[in-house]
């Protein structure tokens, strides 16, 4: 069969042309709206954390409902029972979330309410210059000071206390630096899709060797292809400095950068390629930007410390943002004690796959 040619008369064409336009336009009122309610929706989840979080000293975000009143309004499935009842003897119960590069103590909203309904007790924390933190961005240049909300919260625990940790992408950072600073203090961390960097190395060296899909051509990235697939990839840190079209000059273009952040669509193809619509849309007026200086730092991890903690990774199989590729190299290199793996997963299994993060969770929570 050839090609084939259909001939119509000017009256007809005009007609289909009109009725073609009135369609279109209609469609794409339609599609206006619903991004509007999808905005409006997202606002009012964002503004719900905020006033949780508002409950909290500093930049701690965390729900405040009761888990026992909870159980008698909304009684638990036959396995939730069992999982409250195996960790009703579990020592520690504390786990802190520390979210990863652009979020806030808002990305946990599924996973904290969740954690309460199994009997943990959960803590999300902003970072500084993340969430409703209020610190500028542009201020913040050492891992250190990035962590500071970490810090504050492990250096008021009792003595006798300790948490789990759970640090999400480049919030690994943020875990790695606790473990050196106050082993004594976690009980377990446990890395979801994050930077689990090796003495010496910056986090940033973990995205640098990174695929990155979904991403418009720049100079900053170069083609790679195989048989399954056609993708970017990031070069050096260096290079990244000098030509990145994401990058912050929170002191003017004739100082270093002080932060980053990708465009929507961008941010949508690689971390949300999973995720369900108003999760996406709830990211999209939340995240900020993310301060360079504590990703370009090199972390100083001993054996005797953080070579004594306890450390776990979860990892997603349909990440954009962190490649399973790299995901196991980071495992090969610094074998942690379990690995666990979600299909199916984005960068953000806690909107993605908050069941299949929550069944991984408890299980390593029950891990002796």
């Amino acid at each position: 069969m050839g090609n084939r040619f259909i001939c119509r008369r000017k009256k007809d064409t005009k007609d289909n042309n009109g009725r073609s336009k009135r369609m279109g336009g209609r469609s794409q009122r339609k599609m206006l709206a619903e991004e509007e309610l999808l905005h409006r929706q997202a606002l009012s989840m964002a503004l719900h954390q905020h006033q949780l979080s508002q409950r909290f000293d500093g930049s701690m975000s965390r729900r405040t409902s009761s888990t026992t009143s909870r159980r008698h309004a909304d009684p638990l499935a036959n396995n939730e029972k069992k999982v409250v009842e195996s960790l009703e003897n579990i020592k520690f119960k504390r786990v802190v979330l520390i979210h990863g590069e652009g979020f806030g103590a808002w990305c946990w909203y599924k996973t904290i309410a969740q954690f309460e309904e199994v009997g943990l007790s959960p803590t999300a924390l902003d970072l500084t210059g993340s969430g409703i933190d209020l610190t500028d961005t542009n201020t913040v240049t050492t891992l250190a000071e990035y962590s500071k909300p970490l810090i504050r919260y492990l250096e008021t625990l009792p003595e006798e206390e300790k948490v789990i940790l759970v640090g999400h992408s480049s919030g690994g950072a943020c875990l790695s630096y606790a473990l050196e600073n106050f082993p004594g203090k976690i009980s377990k961390a446990i890395f979801l899709c994050a930077t689990m960097v090796a003495n010496g190395q910056r986090p940033f060296d973990v995205f640098a060797e990174e695929v990155f899909l979904s991403m418009p051509s720049c100079q900053l990235f170069y083609i790679k292809a195989d048989k399954k697939n056609i993708s970017l990839q990031l070069g050096s840190a260096e290079r990244f400095m000098q030509e990145s079209q994401f990058l912050i000059y929170g002191n003017g273009k004739d100082k270093p950068p002080t932060g980053f952040m990708f465009e929507k669509q961008q941010m949508k193809g690689l971390y949300f390629n999973q995720s369900p619509t108003k999760d996406v849309a709830l990211a999209m007026v939340s995240m900020r930007p993310t301060p360079l200086g504590p990703i370009m730092e090199k972390l100083s991890l001993s054996p005797e410390k953080y070579g004594t903690g306890r450390r776990f990774y979860i990892q997603t199989l349909d990440d954009r943002a962190l490649s399973p590729d790299v995901q196991e190299k980071l495992v090969r290199e610094n074998p942690p004690e379990g690995v666990f793996k979600i299909k199916g997963s984005d960068h953000c299994p806690f909107f993605s796959k908050p069941q299949s993060l929550l069944k991984i969770l408890v299980e390593i929570v029950q891990i002796p």
